[in-house]
């Protein structure tokens, strides 16, 4: 029977690394996780609301955390950092400041970071959201799934699987699909595969989107 493990925490700490970096006492450890959670969901749906529209999406593969004593720094990972550097900085600006009222820090201070991604479309999370955003205009999947796994090409990946689950085309019994494209050894634990789930709403009801990405073998 196949035991389902998610591919990121599989590899933590061989070929993928924490997403937050801090100490902490046992009494504020839930407390803190917390709170890196809505700085993530702040900055996402940041995100959503200004910048994503149907002609382009956020592009935010992952947001790294660290804590020190009276520092909380951010760093934003991106594939299209000037979609939040338009009119000025005036996006990061009112960004920093939706973060800190959200987090409400306590005589900390707050620094935040981009990070600009080389090779964007070789991210699972960028093909996920753009994945996504197909769907929700109603594009037909089959032909979603073949053009991102062209632009997964681009990125210079060994190989990627895309799994599409749910109502499919409006159809009345949900089902799953998907296709792969080269290699994707995900029982190889030296493989280094990034992982990506997204839920996207349509008309017809949520679909879920998974992404995997195999890049190199360490």
């Amino acid at each position: 029977m196949g035991q389902k493990i998610n591919p990121l925490g599989f590899r933590l700490g061989i070929t993928q690394n924490h997403r937050s970096y801090w100490f902490a006492e046992p009494n504020k450890y839930s407390g803190l996780c917390e709170g890196d959670e809505r700085i993530r969901n702040c900055i996402k749906s940041y995100v959503r609301e200004h910048i994503r529209n149907s002609s382009n999406y956020g592009g935010i593969t992952h947001i790294g955390i660290e804590r020190k004593t009276d520092l909380i720094r951010i760093e934003i990972h991106t594939g299209f950092p000037a979609l939040l550097v338009e009119n000025r900085n005036r996006g990061m600006d009112q960004l920093k400041i939706n973060v800190q009222s959200t987090l409400n820090p306590v005589n900390k201070r707050l620094g935040l970071s981009l990070v600009e991604i080389a090779k964007p479309y070789g991210e699972p999370n960028i093909l996920a959201e753009y994945i996504a955003l197909q769907l929700e205009n109603r594009v037909a999947f089959r032909r979603t799934v073949r053009k991102a796994i062209e632009l997964a090409k681009k990125g210079d990946v060994e190989g990627i699987k895309i799994q599409i689950s749910g109502r499919l085309n409006g159809a009345e019994i949900a089902r799953v699909e998907w296709a792969r494209e080269g290699r994707v050894p995900l029982q190889t634990i030296r493989a280094k595969i990034n992982y990506c789930y997204y839920a996207a709403q349509t008309v017809y009801g949520v679909l879920g989107i998974k992404v995997w990405i195999f890049k190199n073998e360490g």
